[in-house]
């Protein structure tokens, strides 16, 4: 399904679903669906040569068919979902209940082929693909009146320009020093001096230019330069809610205090919440940065609010508008790259480095790079284009001309609109309508992955192209062709489920998607007519009501995420049972302690979330298309059946408390298509040591061939070991958390190795009772791992381990980013050169008393400089509380920050430290 052909990619399955026996369709009507199913094939085909044509070249004739086709689309495939649910829902079982379908079944019918009022029940879906013919014909016949013109005859060359541009993380690399140490001078200018007002600098530029990136760099190094206690980076964007930027001023100021009380600062008014920043920071030095302020009365509210208290405060703003700039003193404009930054920049994204250019497109590449004019966006999306182009001259020659005049007059913003439009219109039709999907999003949002690929799954975009396919797996395609595309910026962050993966859509490039989706008719406002409303998200921490919910009959998608539903009387109107179309219903945060009513109606349900304390009744087994179970308290009991949700890819989570679990945890092994499960174990120690417990867990585990991502929780202490060396994990398994008891784990698990975990992108175990140098050196084999949490027991590893030198080896941990030892002595004691060539993060483990003996080692073994991409350095210094220790710590410190100082990356360094009386 892709934005040109709506529904009709889901439309064929449902027509041949209708010919299965079990719906004893009479021979003519059997005739008549395969001969629709032959018009609807053919009409695809049709509509993806539309789909391949820019919308401002494209007839505007073929146009308005395609979008009459795309409209009568829906409407027949909300017809026939609302049959096929009905007939296997059991709609014959009341009389009421089959009035009222059918009342509503010949009301659909008739707005979309004018169904006489005499229609009759048993003959209601004959009828219905009769008319679904007729007007499928006559789309035809418009079709091939327009066919050979698809093209505009008086369409120009030029791109449409309605967008600008994502800018990422690439052109960190390239160019940005030289504004970075500029910024940071304006910023500090008069530090040190008795004049300690309060600093206050402006960053001016089109967006595309990377104002948000620098002023992320000059912020992350002045937190840590100038030790400033008090800090925040808050984005505010265009139609700014005043109330929520203050209330995200205070919360990053400090979480501690604030993020508890969030629903309680969301009940303030502007007063009162302008008087908490205030008397928050009397007194206080801080350093605030406010992203991406469009108006000028917005920033006179957030400035007056801000206390000048001579305490030598810094903050910066960042602004598209020359109007807000001019009301700060000291301002920093962007500028756009050099000739040889812009080339680096180019040629690196294209060719994987400056000097691998081909001597044939060298002249042409030169000529492109006078288009972007220096732009970094404009440069990161037409290397992007072009880095999916062959490398052939006439091909380039094509992209060329089509680019238009250049970036380099005061329309810029134009320009590189048009560019940004030639990458949309590159990508595939399918991947089109999922970029377009997000156009649902606010501003500066965080789209966590998987939420955002059930989503797509739920609305029919992601249709399996031969049996037996994915549709998770196909849709991460998706997802990760807009990342390598640039029209997505990918982020990582941590919540209380734990590490997170998903993307952030720049705001020109959501001024590009969201204008596409209107002309389109893709986004409904909900003030127009609220019939054909097909999916529902809401971004507002509250909303008034929920009893007009039941009047979004075709619903496809209810995402109620993060909407806390405050007031009990709310809670109890949710009821579902009316949403018969119902795909995705998403429910955490809104504190629903129970399934919604009428939720065991929703037979075409695949995605359930709800509220992290609601207890999962009976009514879930009957919900059989349920691919995504995630949220909720689920405690299997005897008669559960559980076995039943055989489509389940996703099952979090599984509450284990008693021998009545046992059961649940055979059929477990029933649920083959699962790909992520987490278990939580609250149970008593008499049930988890029963041998048994963990020989029926072990045994599941062993059927579930495609699981890619496993957590088990299991916290109780004084467990016996698992007996885990058993168990052969599948060999899909990207991500492994096993979060454990001191002695659950004796030492590393066998299984743990390339061999047996080819694609394991994400480790985390704790805890380890005791790892040995050579474990360590196997996990440094594993040839995928991105992110490694290892915690091992403390006395065993730290307290009493002697000194252990080692090097690991000169290939080890070959994709490694963020790398967490804990409670490890001798790791790592050296970093040869290498090894860990990505690392950007790493946290290890330092005892004072080993630099300070015959045998010990000095900062200079550690060889840090070997680590190219290093960012960011995390201590764990141990010093025994003995006379002394304390100021060798101090000595250690400061050893240690030389060593960062002189690293060509100047990474960030933090110390925890740990002392002990032992």
């Amino acid at each position: 399904m892709n934005l040109v052909t709506g529904a009709m990619g889901s439309l064929l399955p449902k027509l041949f679903q209708l010919l299965q026996d079990e719906y004893k369709l009479q021979k003519g009507v059997r005739a008549e669906v395969e001969s629709l199913s032959r018009e609807i094939e053919s009409m695809q085909v049709a509509l993806c040569k539309v789909a391949q044509v820019r919308h401002d070249q494209l007839n505007p004739q073929v146009w308005l068919w395609a979008r009459d086709v795309r409209e009568a689309s829906y409407d027949m495939e909300d017809v026939l979902d609302t049959f096929l649910v009905r007939v296997d829902g059991g709609i014959e079982q009341g009389d009421a209940d089959k009035g009222k379908f059918f009342e509503r079944f010949r009301e659909k019918m008739g707005k979309l082929f004018s169904l006489t009022k005499k229609f009759k029940a048993r003959h209601g879906i004959a009828r219905a693909i009769g008319d679904m013919k007729k007007q499928v014909e006559e789309m035809a016949n418009r079709r091939d009146r327009v066919d050979h013109h698809v093209i505009n005859p008086d369409a120009t060359s030029s791109i449409d320009p309605r967008l600008s541009t994502l800018y990422t993380k690439t052109s960190e690399l390239v160019g940005i020093d030289e504004a970075r140490d500029a910024l940071i001078r304006m910023l500090c200018q008069g530090y040190d001096t008795s004049d300690q007002k309060m600093k206050i600098v402006s960053v001016v530029g089109p967006g595309g230019l990377g104002k948000t990136t620098l002023t992320k760099t000059v912020y992350e190094k002045l937190t840590l330069d100038m030790e400033i206690r008090y800090n925040a980076f808050v984005p505010v964007g265009r139609n700014a809610d005043l109330k929520k930027v203050f209330r995200d001023i205070l919360i990053d100021l400090d979480q501690k205090t604030y993020m508890p009380q969030i629903s309680n600062l969301a009940t303030l008014d502007e007063r009162q919440i302008i008087n908490e920043l205030r008397a928050f920071l009397e007194n206080k030095r801080y350093f605030i940065v406010i992203d991406d302020i469009w108006e000028v009365s917005l920033w006179n509210i957030i400035r007056n609010t801000l206390d000048d208290n001579n305490l030598g405060s810094k903050v910066i703003i960042t602004t598209r508008c020359n109007d807000v700039a001019k009301k700060v003193c000291c301002s920093y404009k962007m500028e756009p790259l050099g000739p040889k930054s812009s080339k680096i920049l180019f040629h690196t994204r294209i060719f994987e480095s400056e000097d691998r250019c081909p001597e044939q497109l060298s002249e042409l590449s030169e000529k492109i790079l006078k288009k972007c004019g220096g732009v970094p966006l404009a440069i990161i999306t037409t290397a992007s284009l072009l880095a999916h182009t062959p490398q052939d001259k006439s091909e380039w020659q094509e992209i060329y001309n089509a680019i238009g005049s250049g970036l380099s007059s005061s329309d810029d913003i134009h320009k590189m609109r048009k560019i940004l439009s030639l990458s949309y219109y590159d990508l595939p039709s399918n991947v089109k309508t999922c970029l377009l999907y997000l156009s649902i999003y606010p501003e500066d949002y965080e789209i966590t992955r998987d939420r955002l690929l059930w989503r797509w799954i739920a609305e029919g975009f992601i249709q399996p192209r031969k049996d037996g396919d994915d549709l998770f797996e196909l849709g991460e395609g998706y997802f990760n062709e807009l990342i390598n595309r640039s029209l997505v910026q990918p982020v990582w962050h941590i919540d209380s489920d734990g590490l997170k993966y998903g993307c952030r859509v720049h705001d020109m490039i959501l001024d590009l998607i969201c204008s596409l989706a209107r002309e389109e008719n893709f986004v409904t406002i909900l003030e127009k007519s609220v019939s054909q409303v097909r999916s529902i998200a809401i971004f507002s921490p509250s909303i008034q009501s929920m009893e007009s919910i039941s009047c979004f009959d075709v619903l496809r998608v209810l995402d109620l995420e993060g909407c806390r539903l405050e007031r009990s009387e709310d809670r109890c109107k949710l009821d579902v049972g009316s949403l018969i179309h119902l795909r995705y219903l998403g429910l955490t945060g809104t504190k629903l302690s129970e399934l919604p009513q009428g939720i065991e109606k929703l037979q075409f349900l695949q995605v359930l979330k709800p509220a992290s304390g609601c207890e999962l009744s009976q009514a879930i087994f009957r919900l059989t298309q349920l691919m995504c179970l995630d949220g909720g308290r689920f405690h299997p009991r005897p008669g559960n059946l559980l076995g039943n949700l055989a489509s389940l890819h996703v099952l979090k989570s599984l509450i284990v408390e008693d021998e009545d679990s046992a059961d649940a945890l055979k059929q477990l092994g029933h649920l083959t298509k699962l790909r992520e499960l987490h278990i939580d174990t609250i149970s008593y120690r008499a049930i988890i040591d029963r041998p048994l417990f963990w020989e029926v867990l072990i045994n599941s585990l062993g059927n579930l061939r495609k699981l890619r991502s496993l957590h088990i929780v299991c916290l109780w202490r004084g467990l016996k070991p698992i007996e885990c060396e058993r168990w052969v994990p599948s060999s899909h398994l990207h991500t492994l958390d096993l979060f454990l008891s001191e002695y659950s784990l004796p030492t590393l698990p066998k299984w743990i190795n390339p061999i047996s975990l080819p694609l394991l992108s994400v480790l985390q175990l704790q805890v380890v009772r005791n790892v040995r140098a050579e474990d360590i050196q196997i996990l440094g084999t594993l040839p995928t791992l991105c992110r490694l949490f290892l915690k091992v027991d403390y006395n065993k590893n730290l307290a009493w381990c002697p000194l252990q030198r080692f090097v690991v080896s000169s290939d080890a941990f070959p994709c490694a980013r963020w790398c967490r030892f804990i409670n490890i002595v001798t790791v790592p004691s050296m970093f040869p050169q290498g090894a860990m060539p990505r690392v950007e993060n790493i946290t290890f483990c330092l005892r004072v008393s080993d630099f300070f003996i015959s045998s010990g080692f000095d900062i200079d073994d550690l060889a840090m400089a070997h680590l190219p991409s290093l960012r960011n350095i995390h201590y764990d210094l141990y010093y025994r509380g003995v006379k002394g220790q304390g100021q060798q710590a101090v000595k250690v410190q400061e050893a240690l920050r030389r060593a960062a100082d002189v690293h060509p990356n100047n990474p960030s360094i933090k110390f925890d430290m740990r002392g002990s009386t032992s």
